[in-house]
């Protein structure tokens, strides 16, 4: 919502927006643009008020909905907001179980530096770029598009990146359903990396093989564009590295966290500690045997998880399943249940000399990135 509020403003509307936590630093970039952020209780909302975007995730309840409604107000999906902001450029939707982001981050870099100028609208903040977004005036857009709800379908694009299918909002079958729906109409290039086999550790040898081989495509010169990708400074949270040792990463279902797990086991042999916290409720319920047995498979003797409550964003949900839930199905030897971000600092600074490196993992929780500043410090 964050990233589809900054294209709206830099195309030129005037944009307001509600949040539950104002207190964040995405909140405070919004407003560095000139974008008014009210509590989530509808005072956002009056007579003036053209239009009301919003995401899955807002209930029906929701006070901005009322208000909405109390004034006839039309309200738009973010998805379609966000094809319509797009309607104008030809648009790279890149998207898939895992990856997108960085994917997107990769393409929309290779191709401004081969001088094709791109607007991007990413799922996660790019330095270099404003927030999640860089505002381009060529021919091309790219942008993250998001399976979770099946809202793809809203967009109509020239080309399509697949960076794979697997189980996470639905089955693996239902995912390669909806991707091939989406992609059978471009009439552009489609890369379709589905069916490509890589350890889970070279994840990010096959994002940048897969935005080399769409830039390509769209009609860069394949040495430009490999040349472009070495400089390539990355995507914020996709294991950002605070000091020597200790890393922040959005990993939030079973196969992101394996393959953050292993690739920084490989690179520190001599132990690992893990902060994750469970992004909701019941994607925990739904993933929970795959995580207990993704975790099994990744944490070694001199590794330890340290397991967060689930983070609560408030709304109305089912809250009968935790954290403490999954640590039972965990070694306890591995697994160590802390109540709060401080409680996972105060741990790691009473053992830090017993593990090489150190990670936060989780999607969501803006303090997740903060602990890892915290620990760097020590």
């Amino acid at each position: 919502m964050s990233a589809l509020a900054t294209a709206l403003v830099r195309l030129g509307d005037e944009v307001t927006g509600a949040d539950r936590n104002l207190d964040t630093p995405n909140i405070r970039f919004l407003e560095s643009l000139g974008i008014r952020c009210f509590p989530d209780d509808g005072s956002g909302i009056d007579a003036s008020t053209g239009e009301v975007i919003v995401s899955t995730a807002i209930e029906d309840t929701n006070p901005g909905l009322a208000r909405a409604k109390e004034f006839g107000i039309p309200v738009t999906h973010r998805a379609k907001a966000l094809a319509r902001a797009l309607s104008g450029y030809k648009l790279v939707a890149v998207v898939g179980t895992c990856g997108k982001s960085t994917v997107t981050a990769m393409l929309g870099h290779v191709l401004s530096t081969c001088g094709l100028d791109p607007m991007c609208v990413n799922g996660a903040n790019v330095p270099g770029w404003q927030g999640a977004v860089r505002f381009g005036k060529g021919e091309y857009a790219v942008a993250e598009v998001d399976e979770s709800d099946k809202s793809l379908v809203a967009f109509s694009p020239y080309a399509a990146i697949v960076t794979n299918a697997s189980a996470d909002h639905y089955s693996k079958e239902e995912m390669d359903e909806v991707f091939d729906a989406f992609v059978k109409d471009c009439p552009g290039p489609v890369v379709d990396a589905r069916g490509e086999t890589y350890r889970p550790q070279d994840f990010n040898s096959q994002n940048a093989s897969l935005a080399v081989r769409m830039a390509v495509a769209l009609g860069c010169d394949r040495a430009e564009a490999e040349r472009a990708m070495e400089s390539f400074g990355g995507v914020e949270r996709r294991l950002q590295k605070y000091g020597e040792r200790v890393y922040d990463d959005y990993a939030h279902n079973p196969e992101k966290l394996r393959a953050m797990w292993l690739t920084l086991a490989e690179r520190y042999p001599g132990g690992l500690c893990v902060v994750w916290r469970p992004h909701g409720y019941a994607p925990l319920r739904k993933m929970m045997d795959a995580l207990a047995g993704m975790f099994a498979e990744v944490i070694r003797p001199q590794d330890r998880l340290l397991l967060l409550p689930v983070y609560d964003a408030g709304g109305t949900t089912d809250r009968s399943i935790n954290s403490d839930a999954l640590a039972a199905k965990i070694d306890p030897s591995r697994v160590e249940l802390v109540g709060d971000l401080d409680a996972a600092f105060d741990w790691i600074a009473a053992h830090r000399g017993e593990y090489a490196a150190f990670a936060t993992a989780g999607a969501r929780d803006p303090g997740l990135p903060r602990l890892a500043a915290r620990i760097a410090s020590l």
